[in-house]
């Protein structure tokens, strides 16, 4: 739960503070916080889209991210909550601490307006269901990003499964979300000649990729969780069919509709069903969803 805390010259809210120093004269200053992660990004830019393009432009709030993935950007208290942080990892310059090393093609993760705590691939998916269906509430995203994993009704879906992971009760599944991740954000920097041009994104295609990790996330957590990796014969089929769907979409084209890749279904049984003795990944998401048994 937020909370908020008014004194007479400052309010803070959850990886929020506002106040009336650091911004031009006359305007009030705001300051934003969180992290960034795959693991946890340093050296990653990081800033406040304000025209929804996944990509910094001059004028918008910019800045490089820290030890631990932690950012802070000073931005115009009437932009609170108003627009999306993006995080762009960096080819050759972002460290991902999850292994030490820089990433070696780049790709951005988002997150929902007004959430700033914790940047990540799952915010990213999160921030695409609601982006393709404008009728969807925070609530039903996280509902259905859940059932997509097939997990308990209290885990946060947008919490910092790296963290997470290390400790408490729902330790096994933040270490879920956590290799899941991982394995999205491989797929996220597989398609990055398709999808990222220099520091420029193609909407579409960025939106169509997001659109494909959707359909499968029963199958990619699934994956995840059973310890296979990128070669697994599912995730070897997937990653073919990504690169074909995003060859034939156009580039420069119009605004495209990819709302029937984020239908607003948050049945659990819409993705899992039991056989054989164990939960198994199902396919009803429809429009490209994968089905490959092992």
């Amino acid at each position: 739960m937020l909370k908020i805390v008014v004194t007479t010259a400052v309010i803070f809210t959850a990886g929020i503070t506002a106040g009336c120093s650091g911004g031009s004269a006359g305007t009030p200053a705001a300051t934003v916080s969180g992290v960034v992660a795959d693991g946890y990004l340093r050296e990653a830019e990081v800033f406040l889209d304000r025209n929804g393009n996944y990509q910094w432009d001059a004028g918008e709030p910019k800045t490089a991210s820290r030890a631990g993935g932690a950012y802070t950007l000073s931005i115009a208290s009437s932009d609170l909550g108003e627009y999306p942080v993006v995080c762009r990892a960096v080819a050759g310059s972002t460290v991902d601490e999850d292994t030490g090393q820089t990433v070696q093609n780049g790709y951005v993760i988002s997150a929902p307006a007004g959430v700033t705590a914790f940047v990540s691939p799952m915010s990213s998916l999160i921030r695409g269901k609601m982006a393709a269906n404008p009728d969807m509430t925070m609530a039903e995203a996280m509902t259905q990003l859940r059932n997509q994993f097939n997990m308990p009704s209290d885990v946060d879906m947008l919490a910092d499964y790296v963290a997470g992971s290390q400790s408490g009760q729902h330790q096994i599944h933040y270490q879920t979300m956590r290799e899941t991740a991982r394995q999205m954000a491989t797929l996220m920097a597989e398609q990055a000649p398709l999808v990222m041009n220099g520091s420029g994104v193609n909407v579409n295609r960025y939106r169509a990729m997001m659109g494909e990790i959707n359909l499968n996330m029963p199958q990619i957590a699934d994956n995840a969780m059973n310890g296979l990796g990128m070669d697994s014969p599912f995730m070897t089929a997937m990653r073919n069919e990504m690169h074909a769907t995003l060859q034939n979409v156009p580039i420069g084209a119009g605004f495209m509709n990819y709302s029937g890749m984020f239908r607003n279904m948050t049945s659990h049984s819409a993705f899992w069903n039991y056989t054989g003795n164990r939960w198994q990944p199902g396919g009803m998401m429809g429009g490209g969803g994968m089905m490959v048994t092992r």
